[in-house]
């Protein structure tokens, strides 16, 4: 089903590269994340939204990058327009806090989209009570963060830190992508990941499916997410069905915080209003596309957001009469 549903974008796609498009048209780039996480396939479904879909004189394309981090540095630079960021880097870019050193004051959100679910995972062998505090008891296996500078990377530990664990003398840490993770996992190269995306994660989807009951994805207890929350408090609870992974027999305790999709301020306001609508009046597809974005909901769409809005986003919830926060106000 899912191949056909990007069969049929492909071709409508197509179909629009062939009409007659203004040579004023403007290409928008929307960086994403790893192709085995949640955020490289979602941004693809929109950037080909926009491209089949918007009347106005914008397109865009998605690329694939390391995450938040780089996301940030790419919109700083100028190198993309839009990203898709964790809650907890929106707040450290607007603030300067965190792993960002200075404001970022160019950013403004658009959306909080689907919640990004924290999947940190460890071998069963070396599981205990099955709770994060489990990998305070490694000592000197190789364990995965994330990429460099990327969003799994920095939101882990920050989690990590939280805990009170000693990762950086527990832990023998490597750095890859989700899809590479995943890999490493399943030739025995490394014992745990950590892999926050949309659930169902790809990558997650291919180590169960490898290794079956041979992983865990860790649950949180109530005083972990207490002590996580402490400072920023994005986190909240989700819960995993059984049978969202393959052999996966009980359902999963975790927790999430919302992913953000974000843009520069000097985006024009319309490219953004048509930008906003175009993404909501497509949420079925976007739905068919990727679970993960199941759980976005209009009502929902200004929770965990702590960057000002951009003036064409702003246009569109004042439009569907949505109560808007006063901090997203500048």
């Amino acid at each position: 089903m899912r191949k056909l549903i990007y069969l049929a974008i492909f071709l409508s796609l197509a179909l629009v590269s062939c009409t007659d498009h203004s040579s004023n048209n403007r290409t928008y780039i929307l960086t994403t994340g790893t192709t085995g996480g949640t955020y490289y396939p979602v941004g693809v479904a929109i950037s080909t939204i926009a491209k089949s879909q918007s009347d106005s004189n914008f397109s865009m394309s998605a690329i694939s990058s390391a995450g938040s981090m780089e996301n940030i540095k790419l919109l700083r630079d100028n190198q993309a327009q839009f990203a898709l960021i964790l809650g907890a880097f929106a707040a450290w870019a607007w603030e300067g806090e965190g792993p960002i050193r200075n404001p970022q004051r160019y950013l403004r959100s658009i959306s909080a989209m689907w919640p990004s679910v924290e999947h940190f995972v460890l071998l069963t062998r070396l599981v205990k009570d099955g709770t994060l505090m489990d990998l305070d008891s490694l000592d000197g296996e190789r364990f995965v963060l994330g990429m460099r500078n990327s969003g799994a990377e920095h939101s882990g530990r920050y989690i990590l830190d939280s805990l009170g664990i000693d990762y950086e003398s527990k832990f023998d840490l490597a750095f890859m992508g989700y899809s590479a993770a995943a890999s490493a996992m399943q030739d025995g190269n490394i014992v745990g990941m950590n892999l926050p995306a949309g659930a169902p994660v790809t990558a997650m989807t291919q180590t169960y499916a490898q290794l079956r009951d041979k992983v865990t994805v860790l649950n949180f207890s109530e005083r972990e997410l207490e002590l996580i929350n402490e400072k920023y408090p994005l986190w909240d609870w989700y819960d995993i069905p059984a049978g969202t992974y393959p052999y996966q027999d009980e359902p999963i305790r975790t927790t999430y915080h919302p992913n953000i999709l974000v843009v520069r301020e000097d985006v024009p306001e319309e490219a953004v209003y048509q930008l906003t609508k175009l993404i909501w009046d497509n949420l079925a597809t976007l739905q068919q596309i990727h679970s993960a974005t199941k759980d976005m909901n209009l009502d929902i769409a200004l929770e965990g957001i702590a960057v000002p809005l951009h003036p064409g986003a702003l246009r569109f919830y004042r439009e569907k009469n949505l109560t808007i926060p006063e901090h997203l106000l500048e």
